[in-house]
């Protein structure tokens, strides 16, 4: 049904413990250790000179107030006092910003190591992988744990060990200065405070992975929707698509109010347990003001200490959440990082030493699932120098030789050699560069003509991509457009035709040069006179290279050395082209087939 979801997942379950967060995270922080070092000395530096600020207020009261006052306390104490809180202050916010120079750098080169090796690791998986991943989604868990990771360095590193010093700093001074009562309502407040945040933070950011999950789903389908514009357009299902997503979007927005709801809850929860414990120690300050006991210094002191003590503490509470939401949106990129390659260089994989020798398929059996196998004990070999086409109908397992020739998966039965080394002994950069393949559905990046018929090999002159262009005649349209070379060709090529895009593919890979070929339905997408000029381009590329030609036309590969008909995953004929006419089995079908289709009026 069209309206069906096919993006649905379940909800996701608890991540890891916060603990092994850090322990995934700490190597990517381990090489900025020193800077970290001197930071957090610097913010320290800062909560000292910040706890100094009250002390000062206080002699300043003591020595203004009535009955205590002379001249030297109206002149001189005063200035030296004003100029000292001016100081301390200064220092405070020159401690800070000290502090995000010293790690602005460590900070940004954190974020960029993380997002680098996501990056890396994702290229490194499977076409499986690929095949089966949602966009949208996964990038948007990309973006949201590099920000994350920012924010989790900068809060829990630069926040909560300079907030511990100062609150443990304040609790002296309160012990030293006037009595353990302070101490002890302080204690029984953060005690407090500290259990009720962790208990129903640690409930809430259950509502938070809902968010990230629903909001990743959200992305994948806006993203779609979006890359098949063409396909929505066809069959009129604006709509549908835009039920699709506001289905999730609803769901996200019920979401969020759950999470606001509580993060509300929260807030008013930890503003009670402040309020009442700034209540208990005023009282306690006013009360030993009146009795005579204090001065009113001692008061302003015990206020101003209180001030700074809970600011701070509030701060931490919105720090723990802040963290915890960090942690789980950590988490949800180290998902990606968790994802198993699975195909990958073995332990010991040497460089392919013979590029250029026999490729041999000796009983492959293959399926990309187990209960649907697609190769079953397939055997042939193309010799060094010899193009080898393969023919059959659609689901026979063509395209499949490809791509285990490439090594996009591995073989699980039997064994694939070149130059009679196993590609699983090999390492898989040294096979790549030894294969160039023109695919039959041809994707461009979103940059220039240039750019894209470059790709074939790194460094390449533009004079080398003009005359890449020309074997493929494509250069003649390119220098036709008003931006020639510079072109863009629109995300994936679609700003391109059909033959346009295989023209392009065909190009980069002449680029290439390599000397293993991969020519799967290479010229499936071309008009007939553009296929007959590019089919003599190819065969003149091929000649004394190693081919592997997958095809539908049988018009294409009738010079091939060897010709495998295949259906059902197993090869049922081979021979030449003269000789598989003669034989009059599936092959000579076939070709009668297509050529009285091409001769019907």
């Amino acid at each position: 049904m069209r309206g069906a979801s096919s993006t649905s997942r379940p909800l996701p379950v608890p991540g890891r413990p916060d603990w092994m967060v850090w322990k995934l995270l700490w190597p990517y922080v381990r090489p900025w250790r020193w800077r970290l070092a001197v930071a957090l000395a610097l913010l320290v530096a800062a909560k000292v000179a910040n706890l100094g600020v009250p002390l000062v207020l206080k002699e300043l009261v003591d020595r203004l107030t009535p009955g205590a006052v002379d001249v030297r306390a109206v002149l001189v104490v005063p200035a030296a006092l004003l100029i000292g809180y001016a100081l301390l202050r200064l220092s405070t916010s020159l401690f800070t910003e000290l502090r995000e120079l010293v790690f602005a750098k460590a900070t940004h080169g954190i974020s960029r190591q993380i997002a680098l090796a996501t990056f890396n690791h994702l290229h490194g998986l499977s076409l499986r992988f690929h095949l089966e991943r949602q966009t949208g989604g996964m990038t948007r868990d990309i973006e949201r744990g590099v920000q994350s990771l920012q924010s989790l360095v900068q809060y829990s590193l630069y926040t909560i060990v300079p907030t511990l010093v100062e609150l443990t700093l304040a609790l002296v001074l309160l012990g030293s200065r006037f009595d353990w009562g302070y101490v002890a309502i302080t204690l029984t407040a953060l005690a407090a405070y500290a259990t009720f945040t962790i208990s129903v933070t640690e409930w809430r950011t259950q509502w938070r992975r809902q968010m990230n999950e629903l909001n990743a789903r959200a992305h994948t389908r806006a993203v779609d929707a979006l890359l098949n514009y063409e396909t929505v357009k066809y069959f009129n299902a604006e709509a549908v698509e835009a039920a699709r997503y506001d289905a999730v979007l609803q769901d996200h927005r019920r979401a969020q109010i759950r999470s606001q709801t509580s993060l509300s809850l929260l807030n008013t929860g930890q503003q009670a347990i402040i309020a009442a414990s700034l209540l208990a120690m005023l009282w306690r300050a006013t009360s030993g003001v009146v009795a005579g006991q204090l001065t009113l210094g001692d008061l302003v002191l015990v206020n101003t200490l209180l001030l700074q003590l809970y600011i701070p503490l509030n701060f931490l509470g919105v720090l723990y959440r802040e963290v915890k939401q960090s942690m789980v949106d950590l988490d949800r990129l180290f998902a990606l990082m968790d994802k198993q390659q699975e195909v990958a260089d073995a332990p010991g994989a040497t460089a392919l030493a013979q590029p250029a020798g026999t490729v041999r398929f000796d009983d492959v059996r293959f399926g990309y699932e187990p209960e649907r196998p697609i190769l079953q004990g397939v055997s042939f070999e193309i010799p060094a120098g010899h193009t080898v086409a393969v023919v059959g109908p659609s689901g026979a397992g063509k395209s499949t030789l490809a791509r285990l020739l490439y090594r996009f998966y591995d073989v699980q039965g039997g064994a694939i050699t070149v130059g009679g080394q196993d590609i699983r002994s090999v390492t898989q950069d040294s096979l790549r560069r030894a294969i160039g393949v023109v695919p039959q559905d041809t994707v461009l990046f979103n940059d220039s003509v240039a750019y894209n018929i470059g790709y074939g090999r790194e460094g390449a002159t533009q004079p080398e991509i003009e005359a890449a262009a020309r074997a493929a005649r494509i250069h003649d349209f390119i220098v036709a457009q008003p931006r020639g070379y510079d072109t863009l060709v629109g995300e994936r090529g679609l700003k391109l035709s059909g033959g346009e895009k295989q023209r392009v593919a065909i190009a980069r890979t002449l680029l290439k040069n390599p000397p293993i070929l991969i020519f799967d339905e290479a010229t499936s997408a071309l008009d007939s006179a553009n296929e007959r000029a590019i089919q003599a381009e190819l065969t003149r590329l091929a000649r004394g290279k190693t081919t592997l030609v997958i095809a539908h036309r049988l018009s294409t590969i009738v010079e091939a050395d060897d010709i495998l008909v295949m259906d059902g995953g197993r090869i049922i004929e081979r021979g030449r082209h003269t000789a598989l006419l003669a034989a009059g089995g599936a092959y000579a079908r076939m070709w009668h087939l297509q050529h009285s289709v091409a001769a019907t009026p």
